[in-house]
Parts: structure tokens; sequence; C-alpha cells
């Protein structure tokens, strides 16, 4: 019997991927430019790019930005820290999930900056810090209304005061909040929550206190609220292409999306009235249909409830998503778009002609906001990355290009 050798990578450029996902490093640029135009030239911008860069890929993310002259990145978990340190970013990186003591020698070893909410932690930290000879930089957390992560302020006092007077291994870099609501029009609640971090800072200056940098503004705070900006912001959603409010426009700021995904049709059928599409009968014709089958399913993130409500585009034109969306299938009416043909490009997310699906149109069908829809999506296919602008143009499946970079 002949061995099986595996492809080896360079063979499988050429097979057609269920799903493409491309992303624009150049929109990722200039989303930054815009970013930094809205704000003072002192303040600093941490990028968000916990759950992978919110499906775009952080490493690439991290690496645009860092020679963009970026302060530094926040991560949900050690593990996303590390893996940034392991390739060549070199910015501080704020761990801003949950922690527990057996991630703190991590953090010592790779150089990450926690974001501490927890009084145990910081105890537990110095333990492992005393043979020094360098104060570690934390950032300290304070609930100010969110009732997630986050010191009760007396809490965040009595830590401050305590480390102030005890220790010389800890250095207090930062002090943050995180808001609950600062997408919506009507800004009371977010008003309380900076008036109480004010105060707060005030308290901890008055105690001798003064960290160098003071964060609480997402990309919400960032629009929606100036008195937030402070030492530095923390941009995760704008950096991607999208504001937090759907409605919110201005002349003075555009934001590019920075992910579009793709497929192809896989199988095209003719079908005469009355016949069936899909599992349960869902969906039956009432005119003479033909439907196109795209290799892409709910294991790519996009989920059943699309069904009836979604649509892709087809040589510039929407195709409507009939019958159930399987694992990983879906099937769409493509009986008014002419001379579909297999292997024809199928949008799914992004502009093709004149029409476009964003993010944002993915949320309202599916009744969520565009983080989710992006991480559901962005994660699930072949994923590369183009140095220039997203092509809008309809084609052929075409071969992948040897100079598109690939993760």
């Amino acid at each position: 019997m002949i061995p099986l050798r595996p492809p080896a990578p360079s063979d499988l450029r050429h097979i057609p991927s269920p799903i493409t996902v491309s992303i624009s490093l150049d929109a990722i640029t200039r989303n930054f430019q815009q970013i930094r135009r809205l704000i003072a030239p002192s303040t600093k911008i941490l990028a968000v790019i916990k759950a992978d860069a919110y499906g775009h890929g952080a490493i690439p993310v991290a690496q645009t930005l860092q020679h963009l002259g970026v302060f530094g990145f926040g991560v949900a978990s050690v593990m996303e820290g590390i893996a940034l340190r392991e390739n060549h970013i070199h910015c501080p990186i704020l761990v801003m999930g949950p922690l527990l003591p057996e991630h703190l020698s991590e953090i010592i070893h790779y150089q990450l900056t926690p974001v501490v909410s927890r009084a145990e932690i910081v105890q537990q930290l110095i333990g492992l810090l005393s043979s020094r000879t360098t104060p570690f930089p934390i950032h300290l957390k304070v609930d100010t209304g969110l009732h997630r992560l986050g010191l009760e302020i007396d809490q965040a006092l009595s830590l401050l005061s305590t480390l102030s007077l005890s220790t010389p291994f800890i250095e207090i870099q930062g002090l943050l909040s995180h808001f609950a609501d600062a997408d919506n029009q009507d800004p009371t609640l977010t008003n309380v929550q900076i008036q109480k971090f004010l105060a707060f800072i005030d308290q901890a200056k008055q105690s001798g206190v003064q960290p160098p940098i003071l964060h609480m503004a997402n990309s919400a705070g960032i629009l929606f609220h100036p008195t937030a900006h402070l030492g530095m912001v923390r941009p995760g959603l704008m950096l991607y292409g999208y504001a937090p409010r759907q409605e919110y426009s201005s002349h003075s700021l555009i934001l590019e999306p920075v992910m579009q995904a793709t497929t192809y049709v896989a199988h095209l059928r003719s079908l005469q009235p009355g016949e069936i599409v899909g599992y349960n009968a869902l969906f039956r014709t009432r005119r003479p249909s033909q439907i196109a089958v795209l290799p892409v399913g709910y294991t790519h993130g996009f989920p059943r409830h699309l069904t009836g409500v979604g649509h892709v585009l087809l040589k510039g034109e929407q195709a409507p998503i009939i019958g159930k969306i399987c694992m990983d299938m879906m099937m769409v009416d493509v009986t008014d778009i002419p001379h579909p043909t297999v292997g024809d490009e199928v949008m799914l997310l992004g502009k093709q002609g004149t029409r476009e699906i964003t993010a944002e149109d993915h949320a309202g069908w599916l009744k969520t906001i565009p983080y989710e829809v992006l991480c559901g999506i962005g994660g699930k296919g072949n994923r590369i990355y183009l140095p220039h602008r997203l092509d809008s143009s309809p084609s052929h499946l075409p071969p992948q290009s040897s100079q598109k970079i690939r993760e």
C-alpha cells in the first residue's frame, strides 16, 4: 500500500475555502487615524484586541497598530497576552479579564500588566515580586456602576493607601473604570459613572497617589463623552470600522469596515412551484425557482435565525436566505439573478457592486450587536490580510493571490 502523504501548505493555496475572511490592514490604519483625530494629542490609545481582535486576528492587527505608534493593547486573558509577546509585540499589554493566583507567574515572566479587581491578587503578586529590584506596574480597576469586575471605591482607596506606604514592589501605573451604558442616547447613567470616577481620582490624589494613566472611555465614550477621555482611551469596535450606535453619523468621522467575508456558489438547482427547500419543509417554492447552495452554515458563524430574514449578494444583487441554515451549508434564492454559475463569488459580509452587507445588518437580522457578528464570523474561515482596500467588485472564484498575507 502506498502511504498517503499530507499535502504541504503550499499545495493548499489554490483549494477554495468554504469561507474566506479578508481583513484590510489599510482600513485598520485609517480607523486608528480617525480615532487619533478625536482625542487630545497627549491622550494615549490602548487598542482593545481581546477575542482575537473581535475576530480580525489579534497578531496581525497588533503588529499593524504597533507600527503606527499605539501605546498598548487590552486583552481578556493571560493566554492572549502571551501570544502577543511571542509574536514580537513589545508595547504594554493590559490583561483586563479576571485573574487567578495561577496566572501571576506568567504575567510577571511575560511582562504583562494586570488590571487588578481584587485586593487578594495584589498581596499574592507582592509575594512573587520580593526579589525584584524595580517595581512592577499594575492598573487598579474600580466599579462605578457596571457591577462586573472592579473594587468598590472605598476598597480601592484603602488598597491605594496601603500600597503607597508599605511596598516598593508595586507601581500603580493606572486607574480605570468601565462604562455600563455609554452608547445610550440618555447619558444619565454614564454621567453618574464619570462623576464617581473623577471623585475617586480626587480622593486618591488627596491620599498622595497620582497614577500617571487614568482611563475610562471605550468606543462609545470616545464618541459621546469627551470628558471621559482623560489620559488614555480604549477603542475596540471603532478600530474595526463600526460606531457603537448605528445611527451615529458625522462628516468629521469616517470609519471603514475592516472585515469582508465571501463564499461561492457550490451547486445550483431548478425547482418547480410547491417544492420544499431544506430541513423540516420550512420553505416551499411558490414559482419556478433557481436555488443556489453555498458551502457555509452555522458552524461558520451564520446562525439559523438568519433564515427568512437575511440575504447575501451575488453579482451585486440580493439573494434571500431560504430554508433552514444547515451546519455547513445554506440555500439562497437566485431566481431573479441572471446567469448564476457554480464558482461565482458570493458576498456574505462586505461590498459587492453598489450594495453592501454590514455587521450592523447582520446584527439587525439576528437582534444582536455587531460585536457578536464579527466575533462569530471572523475566526471561522480562511483568513487573509490585505495591505489595501477591500475589493468591492464581484468576480468568479479566483485563485488565491500569493501577495496576500496568510495567517
